[in-house]
C-alpha cells in the first residue's frame, strides 16, 4: 500500500479530476446539512481489495464521514454483500462515490484474477507473479491487490532487480557478455536473471551461472525440455501466452513461478454499487 501521505496525495488529485470546480447536482439537490447513511454492495461474486483506500477517499472529502468496512482485503464476497458502511454528509458521500468505487472495482477486479490463476495452479507449489505492466502511478497499488489475490509480486522497479531481456542481450552482444558484466558491477545481493526464448539461450545462460532463467513464449513441451536440461541448477519462471486454460500445465512442468502480466493489465473491474439508504 502507498504510505499515507502519498496515498493523500493520489486521492485529492484523482477526487479533483471528478469533482472540477464542484458537483453541480448534488449542490443544487442536496442541502449542506443533510445526512445519510448509504452501502457499497457488491453485485457480484469476486475476491475484495481496496478497501482501505476506498474509504480514505470519504474521510478526505469530510472528516465527519463515519464508515464500517464489512469485508477485508483478500476476501471472496458473493452477490449482495456489502463491503462498506458509511453515514455522514449526504454531498461528501456522493462526491466521493466514483472515486471510490473506481478503485474498489479495478483493485477488486485485479485481485479476482489473480486469485483465479493461483487456484488454477494449486498444489503445485508454483508462484503466479505479477509483472511492471501496470498503469502508470498505480503500480504501488496494483501489486497490492495481487498479494490480495494470493500472487507474489515480481520487482516493482527497474532498481529492484536483474532481468536481462531481449534488447539488452542485442545493446552488450549476448549472454554470456551481459553475465560477465553484471556480475563485476552489481551489488552481490541482486539475482541475476536472463530471458531465454530458445533451448540454445537457455544453455548459453546456463553456462554462464544465472541464478535465474525466465523462459519467454515458449510452447509447453518446450518449457518441458528446458526444465529437463536445467535439472534444478537456475530457477525457472515462465513468461508470455499464460493463460487460465494452460496456465496449469506449465505449472506441472516443473517450472519455479509463472509471470502473468494479464493480470494487472487486463484485469476486468468488478461490478459495486453504492445506494443511499437514508437522507
Amino acid at each position: 500500500m502507498l504510505p499515507a501521505p502519498m496515498l493523500d496525495d493520489w486521492l485529492r488529485a484523482a477526487l479533483q479530476e471528478d469533482l472540477g470546480t464542484g458537483d453541480v447536482t448534488t449542490e443544487i439537490l442536496v442541502p449542506p446539512d443533510l445526512r445519510g447513511r448509504a452501502e457499497v454492495c457488491a453485485k457480484e461474486s469476486f475476491v475484495v481489495a481496496g478497501v482501505d483506500v476506498a474509504l480514505r477517499t470519504f474521510a478526505l472529502l469530510s472528516k465527519e464521514v463515519r464508515a464500517l468496512s464489512k469485508a477485508q482485503d483478500g476476501q471472496a464476497v458473493e452477490a449482495a454483500a456489502v463491503l462498506l458502511e458509511l453515514e455522514g454528509p449526504v454531498r461528501a458521500l456522493l462526491g466521493g462515490e466514483r472515486v471510490a468505487l473506481n478503485i474498489l472495482q479495478h483493485l477488486s477486479g485485479v485481485a479476482t484474477l489473480t486469485r483465479r490463476f493461483v487456484d488454477a495452479v494449486a498444489g503445485t507449489g508454483v508462484k503466479i507473479l505479477d509483472t511492471r505492466k501496470t498503469l502508470p502511478g498505480l503500480r504501488v497499488l496494483e501489486k497490492y491487490a495481487v498479494r490480495a489475490g494470493g500472487g507474489v509480486n515480481h520487482r516493482s522497479s527497474l532498481s529492484e532487480g536483474i532481468l536481462v531481456k531481449e534488447n539488452h542481450l542485442s545493446a552488450c552482444g549476448g549472454v554470456a557478455q551481459a553475465v560477465s558484466a553484471i556480475r563485476g558491477r552489481s551489488p552481490h545481493t541482486l539475482r541475476v536473471e536472463v530471458e531465454a526464448s530458445t533451448l540454445e539461450e537457455v544453455e548459453q545462460a546456463l553456462v554462464a551461472g544465472v541464478d535465474a532463467i525466465l523462459l519467454d513464449n515458449m510452447s509447453i513441451e518446450t518449457v518441458q525440455e528446458a526444465v529437463a536440461r536445467v535439472h534444478g541448477a537456475a530457477l525457472l519462471e515462465v513468461s508470455g501466452g499464460v493463460t487460465l486454460e494452460n496456465v496449469r500445465r506449465i505449472a506441472e512442468a516443473g517450472v519455479d513461478a509463472i509471470s502473468v502480466g494479464r493480470i494487472t493489465h487486463s484485469a476486468p473491474g468488478v461490478d459495486i454499487s453504492m445506494l443511499l439508504r437514508h437522507g
